[in-house]
């Protein structure tokens, strides 16, 4: 291993290591409204294509990089499936009474 891959590995590891923070607080939070599902699943979709590229050029900074990255944006994806409320047609009055109709 030389300095070149001692670099990629240091800085796919920083990177990478950008999801924890929200992956630790949706965990303790509970909460996963303000997350987007586009986001994690377009960044999985170009980790993807980065990781294809890395095997095909034999390069485990690359490989090793996307791959963890990959895993934690599917873990994202599950965390918001589980503790997002499913969407609902009914109006968020905020804990109060909706208005009543008039006849």
């Amino acid at each position: 291993m030389d300095a070149t891959d001692i670099l990629g590995l240091t800085a796919g590891a920083i990177t990478s290591l950008g999801f924890i923070p929200q992956l630790i607080r949706g965990y303790r939070t509970k909460k996963l409204d303000d997350v987007s599902y586009y986001m994690p699943m377009t960044l999985a979709f170009g980790m993807t294509l980065w990781l294809i590229y890395g095997i095909v050029v034999e390069k485990l900074p690359i490989i090793v990089a996307n791959g963890f990255g990959i895993s934690c944006c599917f873990i994202l994806i599950i965390m918001k499936r589980i503790y997002s409320p499913a969407y609902t047609m009914v109006p968020d009055t905020n804990g109060e009474e909706p208005p009543r109709e008039e006849k």
